[in-house]
């Protein structure tokens, strides 16, 4: 299994229409409806500097909506706090539509066949370790390789990276309840993206809709040139929020 046609297109999320969703205002905040619990959550590194684990934080109070700033500038963070109308931001929205397999690039391993779709890295830096997760796709029929090939793809906020069953043709997606975390990174000094988990609907300021997946990231410095999608810029300018 070599070529896109080839990969089985189920979506690994719930096919009910669900309760929540982010929606994009033109120039202005994420809404966020239907209570999604928001969190902080650090990226934590080893002694090499490589991402390893996920550490869950500070829970924010529960909120039936609210508005999570975009323009990186609130005095409110992680909250809108209308800064984005004093400054003019231009939140134009530039990120493909294009459903993610269309988008992605394909690396054939022997067990194991990794798609990446490199427009939407945050950089997050999971797929680093170990000689990085291409590499260990490449040498997948070693079990210790497939097994960490598919933990760093797991690990990617953003879903850029997503390994395969060869098999079955079955995406490897970690289990994640609908929530939103705010990324921090200690290693790189900075704040990073959010991030949407587990399937919430996330709609554009024209009304329309991008594909539903399980993992998302959405800039909140303001700064991608992905937008609504994080680039990664956040770590160039050293974001905080």
């Amino acid at each position: 299994m070599s070529t896109k046609a080839e990969l089985d297109k189920k979506s690994a999320v719930d096919s009910n229409k669900p309760k929540f969703k982010v929606a994009i205002e033109k120039n202005g905040p994420y809404r966020v409806s239907g209570k999604l619990s928001l969190r902080k959550e650090t990226i934590l590194s080893n002694e090499k500097g490589y991402s390893v684990a996920w550490e869950q934080g500070e829970e924010f109070p529960e909120r039936e909506n609210y508005a999570l700033c975009r323009c990186g500038r609130s005095k409110n963070k992680p909250y809108c706090d209308g800064t984005h109308v004093k400054i003019e931001f231009d939140g134009t929205e530039t990120a493909s539509r294009e459903p993610y397999l269309e988008q992605a690039n394909v690396i054939d391993g022997p067990e194991i066949v990794l798609t990446d779709a490199q427009n939407l890295c945050a950089f997050a830096r999971f797929c680093d370790s170990a000689g990085g997760v291409w590499q260990l796709t490449q040498q997948s029929d070693n079990p210790r390789s497939k097994d960490l090939a598919i933990k760093e793809a797991c690990n990617c906020p953003s879903g850029r990276l997503v390994e395969w069953d060869k098999r079955t043709r079955m995406p490897f997606e970690p289990e994640l309840e609908p929530s939103i975390s705010l990324i921090i990174d200690p290693e790189q000094g900075c704040s990073g993206p959010i991030w949407l988990k587990g399937g919430i609907p996330l709609e554009s300021s024209d009304g329309t809709s991008y594909e539903v997946r399980n993992r998302v990231t959405l800039c909140r410095c303001g700064k991608s040139r992905n937008k609504p999608f994080c680039d990664g810029t956040h770590a160039s300018i050293k974001f905080r929020g």
